[in-house]
């Protein structure tokens, strides 16, 4: 492995930006999906408190913002700059997300729960392939440490078994497939 390679400097790719550059797009797109997923499992766990949806959501909306942090942490040892424009944008559209109707007006639909723990299914799946490119860039970069890649990819599985389970329960409530 050359000085170049060992250090993180990555080559220029065909779009003409560095990997380095492109890794920084890469990993703001993941934080602005990290920003809406942390305040979505937030406002589950808090809109569903008492239920057995807040009493499932509180401990991995907890994991998810630790996990955003955990991706920030990564950015500064990669030198990676924050896009903010990119974090807001993410907190806006989780926050515009909240507008839709799930047939009722006043009152939490079950239907809302279960949108939203699809949606973070979805979310912490993105999540589970960001980890799992930054693992394998760990065989290559010595600032990434494949240890906590690890722990946080078994973390985020642990988070879509916990989230799937949850969520089939809803969907059969919700139907009333049971």
């Amino acid at each position: 492995m050359n000085e170049q390679a060992r250090s993180g400097a990555l080559l220029t790719g065909p779009t003409g930006h560095t990997g380095q550059a492109l890794l920084g797009i890469y990993l703001n797109d993941h934080l602005a999906g990290a920003t809406a997923g942390t305040d979505r499992a937030r406002h589950l766990a808090t809109a569903c408190r008492g239920s057995q949806i807040g009493a499932a959501m509180a401990p991995v909306a907890a994991e998810i913002a630790e996990d955003r942090k955990a991706l920030m942490g990564i950015m500064r040892r990669l030198d990676i700059p924050i896009r903010r424009y990119k974090v807001y944008a993410g907190r806006l559209g989780e926050r515009a997300g909240r507008l839709k109707s799930n047939g009722r007006l006043v009152r939490r639909s079950p239907l809302s729960s279960l949108l939203e723990l699809e949606l973070l299914q979805i979310g912490v799946h993105g999540k589970t392939c960001a980890w799992q490119v930054l693992r394998r860039l760990s065989e290559r970069d010595e600032r990434l440490d494949a240890q906590l890649l690890d722990g946080l990819l078994e973390r985020a599985r642990g988070q879509l078994h916990t989230i799937d389970e949850i969520r089939h329960r809803q969907a059969e409530e919700t139907f009333h497939l049971a």
